[in-house]
């Protein structure tokens, strides 16, 4: 198994976290440089089209992308631990919390939309760093709500076992850090990754324990 990851990717995070839990060592990890443009390299481009990471080969066969799909591929060909509660209903409030942090915020935060405000609409810095926040807020906001007053919410975000949502909130709080927005506003959003951080696999897949990483960023 390979995987094609970055330090700084939240995406690759989420993956990394469940690689983690599941107890599996990927036998190479090549490094992608989002900061540098390597993710427009042709050969790149010939593993994901879409040109963005992560990737995974796994064995023979055309790679993996998207990290739900990547993280619900692992869990289904490695099932202990599990990352998705066996209720149906469970299962889609799982699904739900974890797709409004890696469909709905995530891709709006993304390198290439990011520097696509900046080359074609000329918006600065600031303005570009504003917009990040602003998105990462909104659906920091959203989870509060989700996670505050659902009966469901235990330890982690569906009772009291670890799922796919809390290794995308995980990730969601990583992003905060990154954008400058403070995850204290959110508090139940904040026990819950705290509790996370306290498990190993999440601690050690954090992004700024990455090979590459900055000592702060």
């Amino acid at each position: 198994m390979k995987i094609f990851s970055f330090w700084r990717s939240l995406a690759t995070y989420r993956v990394r976290i469940a690689l983690s839990l599941k107890g599996i060592t990927p036998e190479e990890v090549i490094e992608v440089n989002l900061m540098k443009g390597h993710q427009r390299d042709p050969k790149f481009k010939a593993v994901n089209p879409m040109m963005a990471i992560p990737a995974l080969i796994d064995g023979e066969g055309p790679a993996l992308f998207e990290s739900l799909a990547i993280i619900e591929y692992l869990d289904e060909t490695h099932p202990r631990p599990p990352l998705l509660p066996t209720d149906p209903k469970a299962r889609a409030r799982v699904r739900g919390l974890a797709q409004i942090i890696a469909c709905d915020s995530h891709p709006l935060v993304v390198p290439r939309v990011r520097e696509y405000l900046a080359h074609e609409y000329k918006i600065d810095e600031a303005g570009v760093m504003k917009w990040a926040g602003h998105w990462v807020a909104t659906a920091l906001g959203a989870l509060e709500e989700h996670l505050s007053h659902g009966k469901e919410t235990g330890t982690y975000c569906q009772g009291d076992q670890i799922t796919i949502a809390d290794i995308c909130l995980a990730s969601q709080a990583a992003g905060a850090h990154f954008f400058k927005v403070d995850i204290n506003q959110y508090p139940t959003v904040k026990r819950i990754v705290e509790t996370c951080m306290k498990n190993e696999a999440f601690a050690k897949a954090h992004p700024l324990k990455q090979p590459g990483a900055p000592a702060a960023a």
